[in-house]
Order: structure tokens, then sequence, then C-alpha cells
């Protein structure tokens, strides 16, 4: 678990949070530009000296009570910021050298092969940062942090200096580093498809202070956040692959359901190959799914479960409503509609509907 009670003055407001993350995937701290996010980070990171405690597991970093301040460069953490920050007049290789040679032989706890075969850097070694691409020096930099064989990984926005093309290149890097190391990672961003593909948990900042924190699915599931959604409205959904039909390349993918019992919900979507019994985490938008009064035939929609609407609440422009609909004990999903299909339905929380999935995204 990773303790952290800090509170730091700044400008315009008084930076004060209290969190617990867990001591395994990504926890992604969100919010609008100038909330916090950042000094979060580099108070972790103990460059800002915020009041209060830092905790990871049972070591102690930082608590004011006992006078206890460990400096920076005594903290077991890897750093990456927006750029790179290589060393230019150094190879790969030697840029990786670096870090290693931060960490004596005997601490040495993440093997620097593993990093570069999963970080797929390998045929990159004798090249110069200048000669890479911008997800290539990023994929460098990201090794170069966990050379150190830290107990904690601070990302602050690695992805924001890259385009879309290249940001793609990076994700499912990341997203292998901490299944494969199980490393913890505080991950500070401001685009919310990052944080839907990547993160476990979500801490919403907001000037200063915590408005809201649990697991991605929970949270963005939610109405009453002022997360800014727009398109990117929608649900994430953790599942296995049930079934594969070969004749027409779709798998069912089975959400899960209430630990306390229940079946699975079940959605098809295109087959990317994957074996039965796979781990694999979803995305359904808003945009894509609409609400009937009962069971539709002859319809191209094959996605047809039944719902009951749980809240309804206005959505970015006055036209439109988002409707949150929970299927079977815990599966969440979230309609966009126009306020005259939610009045022309005559919904209201508690009623019985069918959900109509159109499309299911395979986050991988």
């Amino acid at each position: 678990m990773i303790d952290i009670a800090l509170r730091l003055p700044r400008r315009g407001f008084v930076l004060e949070v209290a969190l617990q993350l867990p001591a395994r995937g990504v926890s992604a701290l969100f919010g609008p530009s100038g909330c916090g996010k950042t000094t979060v980070l580099r108070a972790l990171a103990g460059l800002e000296r915020a009041a209060g405690h830092v905790r990871l597991g049972d070591e102690t970093w930082q608590d004011d009570a006992r006078g206890l301040f460990v400096p920076t460069h005594r903290r077991a953490l890897g750093y990456v910021i927006q750029e790179a920050a290589l060393f230019p007049h150094l190879s790969v290789q030697r840029n990786l050298d670096y870090g290693l040679k931060r960490i004596a032989p005997a601490l040495r706890r993440v093997p620097l092969d593993q990093v570069v075969a999963l970080l797929g850097i390998s045929a990159l070694m004798d090249r110069r940062p200048a000669t890479l691409s911008g997800g290539e020096r990023q994929r460098v930099a990201i090794a170069r942090a966990l050379a150190t064989s830290p107990r904690l990984l601070l990302m602050d926005e690695p992805l924001a200096a890259l385009d879309a093309e290249r940001k793609a290149e990076v994700l499912p890097y990341i997203e292998g580093l901490q299944r494969e190391l199980g490393l913890p990672i505080v991950y500070v961003s401001h685009a919310l498809d990052e944080v839907a593909r990547l993160a476990d948990q979500l801490v919403l900042l907001r000037a200063g202070r915590v408005l809201a924190q649990g697991p991605v699915p929970e949270m963005l599931a939610r109405l009453d956040l002022p997360l800014p959604l727009g398109e990117d409205a929608g649900v994430v959904l953790q599942g296995v692959v049930g079934e594969r039909d070969a004749q027409w390349q779709l798998a069912r993918l089975d959400v899960d359901e209430d630990p306390q019992g229940g079946g699975a919900c079940g959605l098809w979507a295109r087959d990317h190959g994957l074996p039965l019994g796979r781990r694999v985490r979803l995305r359904v938008l808003a945009r894509d799914v609409s609400l009937t009064r009962a069971p539709q035939t002859g319809t191209s929609i094959g996605n047809q479960l039944r719902a009951t609407v749980e809240a309804i609440a206005d959505d970015s422009h006055p036209a439109l409503a988002l409707v949150r609909v929970r299927v079977g004990k815990a599966t969440p999903l979230v309609a966009r509609l126009t306020r005259r299909s939610a009045h022309a339905l005559q919904l209201v929380p508690g009623q019985e509907v069918w959900a109509q999935v159109k499309t299911v995204a395979l986050m991988e």
C-alpha cells in the first residue's frame, strides 16, 4: 500500500491530499491543468517539500511527526517525464548503464534484460538518442528509470509530447510492464483515453483536493463527477474470453460480475485471436449503446442485454442525456440518448430496459 498525506501551499490554492493507493497496478492522477497532479508526484519523489507523510509498504520516506525525510536520491523510485531527457552523447546502452550504476548489484530487483525485452529496445542499444523516434526515446527513458530497480515508478504525462501514432506505439509496452513486473505505477495524465486503457485506480483532483477516488470501471461509470467525457463517455469493463465463433470471426467476452455471485454478462466482439480464458479489458462507449423498452428483432445489433436504469444526467449538449444502467448485479453501462428519446421512453431510475451494444472495443 502507498500511504500519502501531504499539504503544500501553492499559488491560488493549497494542495491537501490523503491517499491510499494499491501496491500493484497503475494509479492515475487525473484532472485539469494546474490542479496539483505533478506537485503530488514531485512530493512523492521528495522534489517538493510538502508537510505530511509518505509510506511505501513497510518503508517510510517521509514522516514529519518523527522528523524523518528521505532525500530523493535515497528513495527507491523511477521518474519518467514528458521529454525523454536522455544523454545525447551516450548510446542507448550507456544511458541504461548510467541508471544501472545508481543501484548496488545486491539491491537490483528488476532484471535489465527483461526490461529491454519488454520494451522492445534490444535492437537500439548501439544508437544515440538523436537517431531514435519519439516513441523509441520514451521507451528508452522508461528502461533507464527501471534500471535502478525502483519499488515505485512515477510517470508524469510520459506520452504528452508524442503524436497519436507514437502514443499508440508506446501504450502496449507500458501495459506489458505493469502486467509482467508487478511494479506500482503512479501515472499523471490529462488524457482520459490513456487512463481508461492503462489505469486500475483513478484519483480525480480539483484545485489541490481529491474529489473522488476508486477503481477505473466504477469511476468512469459515475455521472456525478466533473470528468471531461465528451466523445470518451463510456465504461471500462474487465472480463475473459468465453467463446470463439470461428465461422463469423467473433468472440464472446464474459464481463466480470459481482464477486458475491451471479453470472457473467456476455458481449460479442471481433475475434482478436486470444485464447479462451484470457483476461481482457473492454471499453464500451456511450455513443455505441442504445436503450429500448423491449428486446428487438430484425436488428443488426447482436448484443441485447436486460438492464435497470440507475441514473440520468446532463450531457455536454442540452439536447443530450447520459443514462447509466446496470446489467445483472454489477455491470454498468452508459448510454447517450437525445432528451427527446429519454422522454419518449419515459426513463426513470429503477425502470427495466434493454441495452443494445453496437460495438465493444478490446483494449490491448
